[in-house]
């Protein structure tokens, strides 16, 4: 018999491991980074897993060497694509991102825009298009990649600091009314990722400190980390299946910073 909110035995914090048997789980910006390390954590617990990219080589590299995979091509950004990905879902990730660095008087607004159309109308749009399957199965994940500039401001990030501020709060609400039938929604807030984006960084704020690339890692980026290194895609894939788990069922509405101490300050 399954409790009211939907959790059950096999589900329960003592069973302790992650099982996704029989769930399936939709993960965006899939094909590098935090996205295909996430999708290969999920994966390996047994959820049927869609990776949704517009990046179709990555995809198929990913699910080449991934098994119970699907790729699913998609630009994120395109809200009438995003409406048409299946809304069977147990378990969304909402991951893609990307980053533009600019001081607000010379950022594009073509640019803002885009960045919050991916980052927050893309997110809002899947919650709201997978919540009734979750809800009739009395059971979901909502994950939020968010960042700790969902937490922190940064200067010449408007649009990517804009966009996390604003998923923390569209997190929330989902967990406000996903909580009566057995749905959690939660941010992780990784601090800089050892993926292709924070390369990209490295070479923009290279460019705008004028100060060589080997020195953007201790001087701009890790200045305020506790932890001197990158994190690794990995380590927010595991806090990403935690959430996931069943020891998070009580666990929803909360920001998850890994981020080697940068928002302890």
């Amino acid at each position: 018999m399954t409790p009211p909110n939907g959790t059950s035995a096999a589900n329960s914090p003592q069973h302790g491991l992650l099982d996704l048997s029989g769930r399936t789980a939709l993960v965006t910006g899939a094909a590098g980074g935090i996205g295909a390390a996430v999708v290969a954590r999920l994966a390996s617990a047994g959820a049927r897993v869609l990776a949704a990219d517009r990046d179709r080589d990555g995809l198929e590299a990913l699910t080449a060497r991934t098994e119970g995979v699907e790729a699913l091509v998609c630009d994120l950004a395109d809200l009438d694509a995003t409406d048409a990905l299946p809304a069977e879902i147990d378990v969304l990730v909402n991951n893609a991102g990307i980053q533009h660095v600019a001081p607000l008087h010379e950022f594009p607004p073509d640019r803002f825009s885009f960045i919050l159309r991916l980052m927050l109308e893309s997110p809002f749009r899947l919650i709201r298009h997978v919540l009734p399957h979750m809800r009739e199965r009395g059971w979901g994940r909502i994950v939020n990649v968010s960042s700790a500039h969902g937490l922190r401001a940064s200067p010449f990030k408007a649009a990517y600091v804009s966009a996390k501020h604003g998923l923390e709060g569209l997190s929330k609400v989902a967990a406000l009314e996903g909580a009566a039938h057995g749905i959690t929604s939660n941010c992780v807030n990784p601090g800089y990722v050892r993926t292709p984006l924070v390369e990209r960084q490295i070479d923009d704020q290279a460019a705008a400190h004028g100060i060589p690339r080997e020195e953007v890692l201790g001087r701009v980026l890790l200045d305020s980390a506790a932890v001197k290194r990158l994190v690794e895609p990995e380590e927010v894939a595991e806090v990403v299946a935690f959430l996931c788990g069943p020891a998070s069922a009580s666990i929803t509405g909360a920001s998850f910073a890994v981020d080697g101490g940068w928002t302890a300050h």
